[in-house]
């Protein structure tokens, strides 16, 4: 009985203070500093309304007042760091070579039409700029726009090389990098620790479990950034036999007490890729900090017209 009794305060009191921490989590952890928050994401620059990540997709989204620019870099045959999404040409300019086998000055351009990947059979039709542009270029054009970098191969010359253009630029305090890849991350991290990153997917199940197991709110968490897809555009960057797995995780961690946890914690949590106003309202009434986009406009208009501004 006396044990009983003895277990069942103990669990009690474990529940009361991880709900307390989870709410004030300061009372545990130092809030992480933030340089900036960013609510209106580009992603690929605006790959709706310009050929993506292109400077004139980049131009056009600053213009418009975006928080961040979100982008892919890979590496040229002669090592030079260059925006691109796909590691072989072929989708976006129709020649059938792998991005690392093409010095930089032999690069196509872009195709006159490319399709928008997170919206369902709709296409961006480009003006001049179809020019596959070098990250130097985008650091030099917008010096004070943060830039959320995907690193899309586990390259340590990559890795290396874009930490150099962040340090070269002044570019620590506005620049997070990172990949769904958690050896990626690592070596992000460990190359040059100053530069924000982002959660890896491993280390999203860990949050998970930490989460709906109390334990979250004990925990020390390095990375600043969250991004997670919103459930309903699974299905449109998985196979079949993946989607009911990726589905399950990520409506679990769409929970508010989360994302208002995380927060608190100077973690900010981007939703991606959201495309329709449903979707917008939903990720930020759920407390994301910021919603990516293949449509800056129409982002920007619905943040003004329904006062979702950052607090």
């Amino acid at each position: 009985m006396c044990a009983a009794v003895y277990v069942l305060s103990t669990v009690t009191g474990y529940v009361l203070t991880s709900a307390l921490l989870l709410k004030c989590p300061s009372l545990l952890h130092r809030r992480k500093k933030e340089a900036f928050r960013s609510r209106h994401i580009s992603h690929r620059g605006g790959a709706g309304e310009n050929l993506e990540n292109t400077m004139a997709a980049f131009r056009h989204a600053v213009q418009l007042g975006t928080d961040m620019l979100e982008l892919d870099c890979h590496l040229t045959k002669d090592e030079q760091v260059v925006v691109l999404h796909d590691s072989n040409l072929k989708r976006s300019t129709g020649i059938n070579a792998y991005i690392s086998d093409v010095a930089y000055a032999d690069l196509p351009p872009y195709l006159c039409k490319l399709g928008v990947s997170f919206k369902r059979e709709c296409y961006c039709e480009g003006g001049d700029d179809k020019r596959i542009p070098l990250l130097r270029d985008v650091f030099e054009a917008f010096p004070k726009t943060p830039v959320n970098i995907d690193i899309k191969v586990n390259n340590d010359t990559l890795i290396k090389k874009v930490s150099e253009l962040v340090v070269q630029y002044n570019r620590e305090h506005l620049t997070v990098w990172g990949n769904s890849r958690n050896e990626i991350v690592k070596k992000c991290y460990k190359e040059n620790p100053q530069i924000p990153i982002l959660f890896s997917l491993p280390r999203v199940l860990l949050l998970l479990g930490l989460f709906y197991t109390g334990l979250l709110p004990f925990v020390p968490l390095k990375e600043q950034f969250l991004e997670i897809p919103m459930p309903s555009i699974i299905s449109k960057v998985v196979n079949m036999l993946e989607l009911h797995l990726y589905e399950c995780i990520f409506r679990l961690l769409m929970r508010k007490a989360l994302f208002n946890h995380l927060t608190s914690r100077g973690i900010q949590v981007y939703v991606w890729v959201l495309n329709d106003e449903e979707d917008f309202k939903r990720a930020f009434d759920l407390g994301a900090t910021g919603i990516m986009t293949d449509y800056p406009t129409k982002l920007k208009e619905f943040i003004e017209k329904n006062n979702y501004t950052l607090k």
